[in-house]
């Protein structure tokens, strides 16, 4: 068995929320990437997009996410998806922190992915 911790007295702030990648780690061969990120109450992230897939999975805490031009409530065990090239941010208007993870991919994590799987075969 095997456990990454979670290191919260390392986690990096950036665009808004702290975070630590967790994924890719050495004992996983993943086709995605993947981080624990903590949103601050009364803040929020920076709107962003990017080339990759991604989801979020909401685990503690309230927020709003804000997609496409919508704005939809995020609690814990929802799940948010974007493609490509769409625009997100999270926003907590909370007194409490927001917790969720981010796992995240592309054609080229995959190709990787397909590679290594091949090589450890």
């Amino acid at each position: 068995m095997e456990i990454r911790p979670l290191e919260r007295e390392k986690m990096v702030f950036e665009n808004g929320a702290y975070g630590q990648r967790l994924l890719p780690w050495a004992a996983l061969n993943a086709p995605f990437e993947g981080a624990w990120v903590t949103v601050p109450a009364h803040g929020a992230t920076g709107a962003h997009s990017h080339h990759e897939y991604e989801l979020f999975i909401a685990v503690s805490g309230e927020a709003v996410i804000e997609s496409g031009g919508e704005r939809r409530p995020f609690r814990p065990g929802d799940l948010e998806f974007h493609k490509p090239g769409t625009e997100h941010r999270i926003l907590n208007d909370g007194a409490e922190d927001f917790e969720m993870y981010a796992i995240w991919w592309d054609t080229d994590m995959s190709a990787k992915f397909a590679a290594r799987h091949e090589e450890l075969a």
